[in-house]
């Protein structure tokens, strides 16, 4: 599987490891930066570049991931589900990494490299990868709704702005 990977400098030394550890799986790793430490960096544009990464994967067929990461992860979060089509998720936890993908068919995870072990954030990256989506209907319903959302700010039957 092909995994997007982006970050700050906060989780710079993280990315290393991790790619390593994807690469040693079989994944192909594509580092969307940064390539070298710089504690001013902004997360925004290397999030954004790796979740529009996964988006045109996921739209050509590519079956794909993406790991965003920084100190919280709350903004590389925040960043990646900026871009259409992408569904980005803070884990925290194991749990947080199966019902990512179970319940959400989430297609980006956002960890705190200062939050978190390496070792951590290795097990919630393998659990998330490894978790198909459960494709029941009423998660199947939400994740249609967000989209439709996310295209046309409406959802059908359902008052929104109100």
């Amino acid at each position: 599987m092909r995994i997007h990977i982006a970050t700050d400098h906060a989780g710079l030394e993280f990315s290393e490891d991790l790619q390593e550890h994807l690469r040693a799986r079989g994944h192909e790793v594509v580092d969307h930066g940064p390539t070298s430490y710089d504690p001013l960096d902004d997360y925004p544009p290397f999030c954004i570049n790796a979740a529009l990464a996964v988006a045109r994967d996921q739209a050509a067929g590519v079956e794909c991931l993406g790991v965003v990461f920084g100190g919280s992860g709350n903004g590389e979060q925040i960043a990646a589900n900026k871009v259409t089509g992408i569904r980005a998720a803070l884990v925290w936890n194991e749990s947080t990494a199966l019902l990512a993908r179970q319940h959400n068919d989430a297609n980006v995870i956002s960890i705190g490299a200062r939050q978190h072990t390496v070792d951590e954030a290795k097990h919630f990256i393998d659990v998330f990868i490894a978790e198909p989506f459960s494709g029941e209907e009423r998660h199947a319903r939400r994740i249609a709704q967000l989209a439709e959302y996310e295209q046309t700010g409406l959802i059908a039957g359902h008052p929104i702005g109100a």
